[in-house]
């Protein structure tokens, strides 16, 4: 015949990891990968909606966004910004869909920094 005297296995014990002479460490963070979205030249997408975009879409100053449209007209691409893959993939959805409402071949691009 089985008693039961109310005694019932737990579960198991974790391990104590802290073991003599051990210390705390964080687990490392790796900073994500940057990624830079561009602005391509072309001869129909005005100059004013280059600094437009630049301005609703990337939050840049009227003075910035006009050193970075000189900088796609002269240079034949300009970046509009640096951020995390996600974000950046996004601001570019956010500048074709912009153009493509105006009628414009803007073409926005991101690539690794």
């Amino acid at each position: 015949m089985i008693h039961d005297h109310g005694w019932r296995a737990g579960p198991p014990k974790e391990p104590d990891v802290r073991e003599e002479g051990a210390t705390a460490t964080k687990p490392r963070v790796e900073r994500p990968k940057m990624w830079k979205v561009l602005l391509h030249n072309d001869d129909f997408t005005t100059m004013e909606f280059v600094i437009e975009v630049l301005m609703l879409v990337f939050r840049k100053s009227k003075v910035e966004a006009t050193r970075i449209m000189l900088s796609v007209h002269s240079g034949g691409k300009g970046v509009a910004g640096v951020f995390t893959k996600e974000i950046a993939e996004a601001k570019a959805g956010q500048a074709l869909d912009l153009a493509r409402s105006r009628a414009y071949p803007l073409l926005v691009t991101t690539e690794p920094e």
